[in-house]
């Protein structure tokens, strides 16, 4: 990952969540789902500085299919987030429930 990118993430959380974000961690993770995997890659670890709900945000980006761009995730450590793979299933469920709205 180039360290532009890394910028972009940490703007990501510090634009939708406020704050001032540091990284402190770098994660490996990979999800499966009924024996195949549904995502992998790194999520970042950041302390959140300024926000009135948590002290750690969980970041990553993944690419848009069809495009050159990336799409960036940004989820607070927050109830039953309690790690970069809870925050990766969050961000996941959410996008299937998405998709089955539309």
């Amino acid at each position: 990952m180039i360290e532009a990118e890394i910028d972009e993430i940490k703007q990501a959380i510090e634009s939708q969540h406020g704050g001032a974000a540091t990284l402190v961690q770098v994660v490996p993770v990979k999800e499966e789902y009924q024996g195949k995997t549904v995502w992998e890659g790194t999520v970042r670890v950041f302390d959140l500085e300024g926000n009135s709900q948590s002290t750690r945000a969980y970041a990553w980006s993944s690419p848009i299919e069809g495009s050159n761009k990336r799409r960036f995730f940004a989820v607070l450590h927050l109830g039953g987030i309690r790690s970069p793979e809870d925050a990766v299933r969050a961000a996941i469920v959410a996008e299937h429930r998405g998709a089955k709205a539309k």
